[in-house]
């Protein structure tokens, strides 16, 4: 549905063009081939070590032979040894080498149809040197930190209960009023104490004070757009193009060159998350590579993992010039593996899927499984759409129509999305909070966490015109991501004449709509401190001029922090906004006949919902920049917001009557009894 890193990916699909013959003959009928495949899933692919030495197996079924070369160094030397392997089972390939080579890096190189294809680490590379052209070899157990073996991240019942914080690790750290130290890299989240000039907390002491679960930290694997020999240059990108998914990336190392810095790092970040009682989220982008015939999938099993055209050439449902193809049984178990290496080797948390769509239910099934085995406090989601079509039949695709084919997944609400604020596609287009009538019932659809709710019209959906979720736990509430416009710079687009105060009072009743919906919460770093991107839509390689966090906003958009800070509170302390059944939804949530009027929307949560100390809690939305009266039941109500100000524990009392709730602002009142 959203197209949001094709200028990095068409550069790339250009580049190759020429080479697309190179997926020969069997990509002409790949399904009938690749059916008579071996798969292995064993857990010694590629690179394993103990007493007897260093094995190696690589899956190469088409292969008609392949090399293993040994090298002193990451770059720039020549190999060692080069070893022939030879065939074993189950379409794999494997050599020996009777000593344990740590500090050394391998390649392997495969002969098919006669020639000789590049050196690749395999697709299975845990560790490797820069840039990521050899596959490394170190000590596992002697990168862990201290305190390793009893590191936990945050225990949750459900996903709802979870706030979950989107960040990219340049973005949080680079700007010079962060005070943090190690700028851009997988330490700068393991530093405590640091303030911005006027003594505002930043860092991990920032998340904290915030009162955020987990964080989702953009692609951290090894991508291929930084070259990590020359990081003075600066180059910023998002990350989404993959080149070794199992390795952490090295531009966010202080010293990539060295295999075991990169991971041991990576590994302090996550602990020193953990201690502050923060999971972490991993952004994972299975559904496409960076390079087409030069990929690592390429390298080694040439068109088996990707999809195609009837002509050969590969099928694009990313919108970058390729899309694997997960229904595959080699490629279904390289994902599985691969989320499951980093829950158990990382301490992973989670797991948001790029372009989930384009993968096949039964693989986003499977990760979920094998995922909870590991730890029943994982979770899962994604995006349910895909850039473009594909040779997957959609009833196969995990779309956000068939998250209820995917129990235990979830995936993001573009309906509440483009409701709240306006469509992603028109900057300029307002959206509920911004004084645009007509979208009242697609706000509700994310409020019920788009389950059946029998108040709830779904004809009336602009993005949905039935509900779609099973409960509310398989929906992600959001207004705003690293992709389009950051939600401070579409009020700028949308409300262009009015004063930063007035769009800031928008950004309270957007966000307030996100965290009292059912579902669960997530937004966008910098969010609560108003933070922009100048204007720039598609930053995914912008310079930190335009990414990096400017936190002197702290101080200057304080109310504004406070505010998310009281409304995450208030949502962690009240379960009544973390229903998981749509049983207790339509049960517990009663719509208002608010009489037609515009951007008003009023409803009741009742009956101490899902074991809340209220009995009920009244929530009313005006998105219209006029007051609206609203009729509340005769009693002693505490007012925990009201006018743009909001405090978990309350504001006051009201005892009910004809209440006036201000413009562009939420009201929400509780009792007890």
């Amino acid at each position: 549905m959203k197209i949001h890193f094709i200028p990095i990916c068409m550069s790339t699909l250009i580049a190759s063009l020429p080479m697309v013959s190179a997926t020969d003959a069997l990509a002409q009928n790949p399904d009938a081939i690749y059916s008579t495949y071996e798969t292995y899933n064993g857990s010694d692919l590629e690179m394993t070590l103990n007493a007897s030495g260093t094995h190696f197996r690589l899956w190469s079924p088409s292969a008609q032979a392949v090399r293993l070369k040994i090298y002193p160094t990451g770059r720039n030397s020549a190999s060692e040894q080069t070893i022939e392997m030879t065939r074993d089972k189950n379409g794999t390939w494997t050599a020996g080498i009777p000593q344990k080579l740590y500090g050394k890096f391998y390649t392997f190189q495969i002969l098919h149809n006669g020639k000789w294809l590049d050196e690749t680490p395999g697709v299975w590379a845990k560790a490797v040197g820069i840039n990521g052209n050899r596959g490394a070899i170190i000590d596992f157990d002697a990168t862990n930190p201290e305190g390793w073996d009893n590191d936990k991240g945050p225990t949750i019942k459900n996903i709802n209960d979870a706030v979950i914080y989107e960040m990219h690790h340049r973005d949080f750290s680079m700007h010079p009023s962060s005070g943090i130290a190690s700028k851009g890299k997988f330490l700068a989240l393991t530093e405590h104490g640091t303030t911005n000039p006027k003594g505002d907390k930043t860092g991990i002491d920032h998340l904290k004070e915030l009162g955020v679960t987990h964080v989702h930290i953009l692609p951290s694997y090894d991508y291929n757009s930084v070259d990590e020999a020359n990081l003075p240059a600066n180059t910023y990108n998002w990350g989404y193009d993959p080149q070794n998914y199992n390795a952490p990336e090295g531009s966010y190392s202080t010293n990539p060159a060295n295999p075991s810095t990169r991971v041991s790092e990576m590994k302090e970040m996550v602990k020193a998350l953990h201690d502050a009682g923060i999971g972490v989220v991993m952004d994972v982008v299975y559904n496409h590579t960076a390079e087409n015939d030069g990929s690592n999938f390429s390298l080694t099993a040439p068109g088996y993992y990707y999809r195609h055209r009837p002509d050969g050439s590969y099928s694009d449902a990313s919108g970058c010039g390729n899309e694997t193809a997960s229904e595959r049984q080699q490629m279904r178990n390289f994902i599985v593996n691969s989320v499951k290496y980093w829950a158990k080797e990382y301490h992973i948390d989670g797991f948001r899927f790029d372009l989930m769509a384009i993968h096949d239910t039964t693989t986003m099934n499977e990760v979920a499984r094998e995922l909870k085995k590991i730890n029943p406090d994982i979770f899962v989601y994604g995006e349910g759409w895909t850039a473009g079509d594909s040779p997957l039949p959609v009833a196969q695709r995990a779309l956000k129509d068939n998250v209820s084919a995917m129990p235990q997944i979830a995936v993001f609400s573009d309906d509440i999305r483009d409701a709240i604020k306006g469509h992603y596609t028109d900057e300029t287009d307002r959206g509920f909070a911004t004084g645009k009538p007509g979208l009242e019932e697609t706000v509700k659809i994310g409020i019920v966490g788009a389950t059946a709710h029998p108040q709830v019209d779904y004809s009336k959906g602009n993005n949905s015109k039935a509900p779609y979720a099973l409960s509310p736990t398989q929906v992600i509430n959001y207004v705003s991501c690293h992709d389009d416009l950051t939600l401070t710079d579409k009020l700028a687009k949308s409300l262009p004449e009015e004063s930063v105060a007035d769009r800031q009072r928008a950004a309270k009743l957007a966000q307030t709509i996100v965290f009292t919906s059912q579902g669960t919460p997530f937004i966008f770093a910098g969010e609560e401190i108003f933070r922009d991107k100048k204007g720039v839509h598609n930053s995914y390689k912008s310079p930190d001029s335009i990414n990096a966090i400017d936190w002197n906003l702290k101080n200057e958009n304080a109310d504004l922090f406070d505010y998310y800070v009281e409304l995450i509170k208030l949502r962690k302390t009240h379960p009544a906004f973390r229903m998981t059944t749509s049983e207790e939804l339509a049960k517990n949530i009663v719509f208002d006949d608010t009489k037609g009027q515009n951007n008003l929307i009023s409803y009741s949560i009742k009956n101490n919902a899902n074991g809340d100390s209220w009995k009920e809690i009244k929530v009313i939305f005006n998105g219209s920049d006029q007051p609206r009266n609203v009729k509340i039941p005769k009693a002693r109500w505490i007012v925990i917001a009201e006018d743009g100000t909001l405090k978990a524990e309350g504001l006051g009392n009201s005892n009910g009557g004809t209440l006036t709730v201000a413009p562009r602002s939420a009201m929400i009142l509780a009792r007890e009894k």
